[in-house]
């Protein structure tokens, strides 16, 4: 009897990356497949420099889709808000699995909440998205770039070198984590970034045999959700630059399921937040994103300012704040918010 050649999985190292990609594997072998994970280091892991100046979030998917195409894995598990809104050619997504909670939490000290946070906290993240909305809520909150994975970042919290930190509420509970949440922000005050929460299965487009196989993970409904978010993301990023969220939901209409899609723009230093949304056709996602981005690039989301806020970062944190020296930059020197977590 020949032993079935197990499928190659290619994931990044990152605990939480490995933790997705098992949570995959582990669907994949309940479905009679052998499964063996190929970790592969990427750049947005291993370089220092601030992720804008390295490619933004594609760095993360870069060298694994390079092994896809050169046939050292077979299929690939990413974070679907990490993964480029344009295609790779020659792969295809073949599955976005059932999403999770894909809203953002605060982990703060003492168990505050963001309303109860003292003016002047320290907040952390290394996302531009949450740094605009954080600061367009006017709360007097010192916005701070950070690096690092899940733990360092709680980390920063427990040490005392930070008051909170942003991250994704579905990051923590694929970590088993959620204990460390103090809030989940509501989505009326932080939208997620286009795709938080989801996974996405990438292989070759020509192994017809793989791609049938991980249709069997697929959820249309999240697909669906994620489409009209990225199809959104794309038509923006055409002519604009600044920091996009967006969340879209399957909703009951009168003539029933309909697909309610909220986004946001904003400048860099929350001075504007531009908020619009829509209610379109479950069945055209793409053109659902497509018509928000354009209402938004009419309301001038092309003209935000994007660059980084004056004063921002501060050469030295406020008093009773340990320095960290993977947190708070040296003066004069830029930076870096490299690994961005799901």
């Amino acid at each position: 009897m020949t032993t079935p050649t197990p499928l190659r999985l290619g994931t990044r190292r990152s605990a939480l990356a490995t933790t997705q990609s098992e949570r995959v594997a582990h669907a994949l072998r309940a479905r009679g497949h052998e499964v063996e994970l190929v970790a592969i280091s990427t750049l947005g892991d291993t370089s220092t420099h601030q992720l804008t100046t390295i490619g933004g979030t594609g760095v993360f998917a870069a060298a694994i889709r390079g092994r896809l195409l050169d046939g050292t894995v077979d299929l690939a598990v990413h974070s679907l808000k990490d993964l480029p809104v344009a295609s790779e050619p020659g792969l295809v997504v073949a599955a976005v699995p059932p999403r999770d909670d894909p809203r953002d939490v605060l982990v703060a000290r003492d168990g505050l909440t963001l309303g109860e946070l003292p003016n002047a906290s320290t907040v952390g993240t290394g996302s531009p998205r949450r740094e605009s909305q954080l600061r367009g809520l006017g709360l007097g909150l010192d916005v701070m770039p950070v690096r690092g994975n899940v733990d360092t970042r709680i980390g920063f919290v427990h040490s005392g070198s930070l008051d909170a930190v942003v991250l994704a509420r579905a990051g923590l509970a694929r970590l088993g984590l959620l204990g460390e949440v103090t809030e989940t922000l509501d989505p009326l005050q932080m939208l997620p970034a286009p795709g938080q929460g989801a996974l996405a299965i990438e292989c070759r487009v020509d192994r017809s045999d793989l791609v049938a196989a991980l249709a069997e993970l697929d959820d249309p409904d999240s697909r669906i959700c994620v489409t009209a978010e990225r199809a959104l993301l794309a038509a923006l990023e055409a002519g604009c630059m600044a920091p996009v969220g967006a969340l879209a939901e399957i909703v009951e209409g009168e003539d029933g399921l309909e697909l309610s899609l909220r986004a946001v723009v904003g400048s860099r230093d929350g001075s504007v937040l531009l908020r619009r949304s829509i209610v379109a056709s479950a069945h055209h996602p793409q053109d659902a994103g497509r018509r928000l981005a354009d209402l938004l690039l009419e309301d001038g989301a092309a003209d935000l300012d994007v660059d980084d806020p004056p004063g921002r970062p501060p050469a030295h944190p406020p008093d009773g704040v340990k320095r960290h020296p993977s947190l708070i930059p040296a003066p004069h020197r830029t930076p870096s918010d490299t690994e961005q977590v799901s």
